[in-house]
């Protein structure tokens, strides 16, 4: 599959942009008028240095309101296309997007629109430019693929055909099974854009809220597989219109379209693969060839968890009052490993220098991890380079949008894993480990889940990124009110629950006041058998928890009427209470000591959820005391 995208979709200056494009490895670009109206270069440098970095110019962009009017602003408007044919020519672009008429149409007569642009086709011949003409979903009469399709077809010359846009098509409700009826050789281009679910006019819908493929909510690989079925095999262009694309790093902006295209063609592919194992009489041999990923199952469950900080002492003291078990240091690396149950976390003090303590690494427990991390790299994440010496694991790791290092590492049957024979005993263990294997309660199981902060630049990058990589899937979003403005979440998941990974989008407010997203917290929330236990231990060893206010109890026993004796037990320990139509969910939070926090849940009866209705306190809590 060809891949192109639109100048519009990047921020910075037009050099900027068709390098960031190269650099994340696209065929071609669209170039978009204003980008190259501003442009201090000249159309011949421009060109050349497309050439240089590898980059077709596939089409030029957009070209407004030219038919349905009146015979003299049609010839102002044939004098404004033949100056742009004559720059398509220096720049060697041979094909222009003309988009339907939406703001200067007075003639809603089809004879008319195809006459004009059959004008607008003779004279664009004598330049060696084809028109790809589109239906814009709010064009004032022209606003259905299929019409736009009828008046080319009307027009019958061969330099003139359509383009096809998945916004102004799946925006519409337009069924796009009617590509397949499209002449294949009058399909001149392919844009594509996903947005999420919106009740909105569909201009400022398409204007500030596309997305890349696989970020929203339409059915882009069915939309693709009309498109190959059609007979379809030119290029397949990105055109996001979005105001944090276009405020964000340039390159990886680039870099996050081209892996939503790779996924798509992986898509595209399956579906089209599912329909010939249905007998599909029309599937065949496409001209369009699909490559696919190394086909990976979804992760088992998490294998450790990582916290990185310059000084680890409070984290070391955070479990040590949780009941877990130092198991020692490694033996070439400034790294402790602790232990409870099967749940494993790391406390790392190496390339940490003046860094606070925040979640630096999640490991998963994958079937394959060298498949894993082929279909991760091709997917266009960055390998994650880790020194290892003769006779220490080889973990295969690749690099998060929010910079978290993601281990894929060997399932086994009974949960053990071969690195952790490279930690052995110190002579001297830490201050504040007292807990042995002997005493220790074990009442820890393993992760629950884990919530991270995201970057507002790149959230949607990140659930696309686990979602494409891991095949963690995304479940509602929601937002949570907090005392900075709201805090948007999105958990993604395995389908079994053995992975929950929850985004939440740091507020802008810690960025207005110059804080870092680091200092937004984070957490690893660990799932226990008896919750009021592990409470009761973790008070004897010293633990502060987060303080609740009595308000939540008084509010918690009008909802719930619980039981006086679970309450006061509740309200003694600080813990937080939920229930849903399945069980019951008792959790608690510890101090944050940098950006990381820990939570320990306990699920009764099938419980689902992670105690939503008690987020806004955690959140005002941790506000009210920074310290915690």
């Amino acid at each position: 599959m060809r891949t192109s995208i639109a100048t519009v979709c990047l921020s910075g200056t037009l050099e900027e942009k068709m390098r960031a494009c190269a650099e994340a490895g696209f065929d071609g670009i669209e170039i978009f008028e204003q980008d190259l109206v501003v442009c201090p270069k000249s159309p011949d440098e421009i060109r050349t240095l497309a050439s240089e970095l590898g980059l077709s110019l596939d089409l030029y962009q957009p070209f407004r309101d030219f038919e349905g009017v009146t015979e003299e602003e049609l010839q102002a408007n044939l004098h404004r296309a033949e100056a742009k044919f004559r720059l398509m020519r220096t720049l060697g672009i041979d094909m222009i997007l003309v988009c339907s008429n939406a703001g200067t149409a007075s003639i809603d007569d089809d004879d008319v629109a195809a006459a004009q642009l059959h004008r607008l086709g003779i004279l664009a011949n004598q330049y060696g430019i084809r028109i790809a003409y589109e239906a814009l979903a709010w064009g004032r009469f022209v606003n259905d693929f299929e019409h736009a399709c009828r008046i080319v077809e009307q027009v019958d010359l061969p330099n003139v055909g359509t383009c096809l846009d998945s916004f102004h098509i799946l925006s519409r409700k337009w069924d796009p099974a009617g590509i397949e009826d499209i002449p294949a050789g009058k399909i001149f281009f392919v844009q594509l854009a996903d947005a999420p679910t919106m009740s909105m006019d569909i201009l400022s819908w398409s204007r500030h809220h596309r997305l890349f493929p696989g970020e929203g909510d339409f059915e882009l690989a069915k939309f693709m597989g009309h498109l190959v079925r059609a007979g379809y095999a030119g290029p397949v262009s990105l055109e996001i219109f979005n105001d944090v694309f276009r405020q964000s790093d340039e390159v990886r902006t680039a870099v996050d379209g081209m892996r939503s295209l790779v996924w798509l063609e992986e898509l595209t592919s399956l579906h089209l693969q599912e329909l010939d194992q249905q007998g599909d009489p029309q599937s065949a041999s496409y001209p369009m060839q699909l490559a696919t990923l190394p086909q990976v199952d979804q992760p088992s469950g998490f294998n450790f968890t990582e916290i990185r900080a310059e000084n680890t002492d409070h984290i070391q003291e955070l479990l040590y009052q949780l009941g877990f078990v130092y198991e020692g240091r490694h033996r070439t690396k400034d790294v402790q490993l602790w232990t409870q149950g099967q749940t494993r976390v790391i406390v790392n003090e190496q390339d940490a220098q003046s860094q606070e303590p925040f979640i630096a690494a999640l490991g998963f427990d994958v079937e394959n991890p060298q498949a894993a991390a082929s279909r991760a790299i091709q997917l266009c994440a960055d390998a994650v380079p880790r020194r290892t010496q003769a006779n220490e694991e080889v973990l295969q790791a690749v690099s998060a949008p929010d910079s978290t290092e993601i281990f894929l590492c060997q399932a086994t049957p009974d949960g053990t894993s071969a690195w952790t024979s490279e930690f052995s005993l110190s002579p001297e263990l830490p201050d504040t480990t007292t807990v042995t294997v002997d005493d220790a309660a074990n009442l820890i199981t393993q992760v629950d889940h884990v919530n991270l902060a995201q970057p507002w630049q790149v959230f949607d990058e990140a659930v696309l990124f686990y979602e494409s990589t891991l095949s963690l899937q995304r479940q509602p979003s929601t937002d949570v009110p907090s005392p900075i403005g709201l805090v948007r979440s999105q958990v993604m998941r395995t389908s079994g629950g053995d992975i929950r990974l929850a985004l939440n989008v740091a507020p802008q407010a810690l960025e207005q006041a110059g804080m870092p997203v680091s200092s937004y917290p984070a957490h690893v929330a660990f799932s226990c058998t008896d919750l009021i236990a592990v409470a009761r231990k973790a008070l004897a060893r010293g633990l502060k928890f987060l303080p609740i206010p009595a308000n939540y109890y008084a509010d918690l026993q009008a909802r719930f009427r619980l039981d006086p004796s679970l309450l006061r037990t509740l309200q003694d320990y600080n813990l937080l209470y939920d229930r849903d139509d399945n069980g019951d969910f008792l959790h608690f939070y510890t101090a944050t000591v940098g950006s990381v926090f820990f939570e320990v849940v306990e699920r009764r009866n099938g419980y689902e959820g992670y105690g939503a209705p008690n987020a806004p306190v955690r959140l005002a809590a941790q506000y009210q005391r920074p310290d915690q």
